[in-house]
């Protein structure tokens, strides 16, 4: 059973980086298939996937589509942008800009929202928009980890680990991720002052976004507070249901007061129609699918033993596990997708601390890591990468990956060697 069940995964995650258009279907066959194999039993279905990660990634991804229709975030970006120098200012400050919204929208819509203000920027002084474009998207990417909402992957360590919104902030009375990927934001600074150094045109004024309404932007904010408050809120008080749901429900229920506002508003269900098309429906898909693959595995044992050959490999020594998993994760998320990828390894590097006797928060920090800034390395390992680069093609500006990864690499490698001193010092 066990030899089948590594068969079955290996040929899902080949075929998921195969056939990348089709990851959600070859995901919920390879579901069926463990199913009905018998390796994870017919009434364990519905228990394997997290539902709490479903609604909150559904949740935040309509509210977010809101808040962009506003404009409000175009016009954040146009007042930033009013108070810049030059050029290599307005590049940089773009960038930290799209890194702050990043912690709290995910990653691609971030860069759909500012990478037209440095097109509208870089039409005006007729420069390339290339190098601001690229240094938006791996920003983004950066600060994806810094909060529970802000990347997918965040969503599924919040999940498998019952971490809250506070959690990413301090967890068990010592730093969270968020200060990492803060000194990790800090240090790739100076990586983005060094490469631009040249951008020294000055800055025309730029005509600012109008808002056409602030309900978004209090919708969003809500969702915020009430992730706080429900991260403070003690759940033994809660009735069972939501107390294993209580994060998913906050985003589905500000959604729906969000697309029912709009409906009453306009008297018109247009705006209902166009959030409910914009959720990224495959990815939820893709992640339901992987839930119940990982369940199968799991129940097959084949975790425990990926665990056991990390232990075997390293020779019991954390350190060289730490290593290994943050290292492998950037070299891995620079060519595959870390959604999969981080779901596979949270159960494995739980496993490998069980059999150390440790506190798994040390892999844990280490995986998402290496796994959400990997994905910075090349033009493919991230789909905020893929984004910004879809908007220069239509700008008629093809970007090579040479070009891509001078910018990316000296940044990713700034960031990642930053968090991973840090973790170490903080959680081994």
């Amino acid at each position: 059973m066990m030899t089948f069940a590594i068969s079955l995964f290996a040929v899902t995650y080949l075929a998921l980086l195969v056939f990348p258009k089709y990851r959600a279907y070859i995901a919920l066959v390879s579901a069926g298939i463990f199913v009905v194999s018998g390796i994870l039993p017919f009434g364990e279905v519905l228990g394997a996937v997290d539902w709490n990660v479903i609604m909150m990634i559904a949740g935040t991804m309509g509210i977010v589509s809101l808040f962009i229709e506003s404009k409000m975030p175009a016009l954040l970006a146009d007042l930033i942008i009013e108070k810049m120098p030059n050029v290599k200012w307005a590049i940089i400050a773009l960038a930290l800009f799209a890194g702050i919204i990043s912690a709290f929208i995910d990653n691609v819509a971030t860069v759909l929202m500012v990478a037209p203000v440095a097109i509208t920027i870089s039409r005006k002084l007729k420069i390339s928009p290339v190098n601001s474009i690229i240094a938006i998207a791996i920003s983004s990417n950066l600060q994806g980890a810094a909060t529970l909402v802000g990347d997918t992957t965040s969503i599924l360590l919040g999940g498998h680990a019952d971490m809250n919104f506070l959690d990413f902030f301090a967890y068990k009375g010592r730093p969270g991720m968020f200060w990492v990927v803060q000194a990790g934001a800090f240090v790739s600074l100076f990586a983005l002052m060094f490469l631009f150094r040249k951008e020294k045109e000055n800055i025309s004024n730029v005509d600012r976004a109008v808002v056409k309404d602030y309900f978004p932007t209090v919708l969003l904010s809500g969702t915020v507070l009430l992730l706080i408050l429900a991260s403070l809120a003690p759940k033994d008080r809660m009735p069972p249901v939501v107390q294993d749901h209580v994060n998913g429900l906050i985003c589905m229920t500000l959604l729906a007061s969000g697309l029912a506002y709009d409906v009453l508003k306009n008297r018109s269900r247009k705006a209902v129609e166009r959030v409910l098309l914009e959720i990224d429906y495959f990815t939820l898909l893709l992640l339901a699918g992987l839930f119940i693959v990982i369940a199968g595995i799991t129940k097959a044992g084949v975790v425990e033993e990926i665990s056991k050959l990390f232990v075997r490999v390293s020779g019991n020594d954390v350190f060289v596990i730490f290593s290994l998993i943050v290292w492998a994760s950037v070299i891995l998320s620079a060519f595959i997708d870390n959604i999969p990828y981080v779901a596979t390894m949270l159960p494995v590097a739980g496993s490998i601390a069980a059999q150390l006797g440790m506190d798994p928060t040390l892999l844990y920090f280490g995986l998402l890591t290496g796994a959400t800034l990997g994905g910075n390395l090349t033009p493919i390992g991230a789909s905020a990468n893929i984004a910004g680069l879809g908007i220069l093609r239509k700008e008629g500006y093809e970007v090579k990956a040479t070009h891509f990864m001078k910018i990316s690499i000296p940044f990713t490698l700034a960031a990642v060697t930053t968090g991973y001193i840090l973790i170490w010092l903080i959680w081994a």
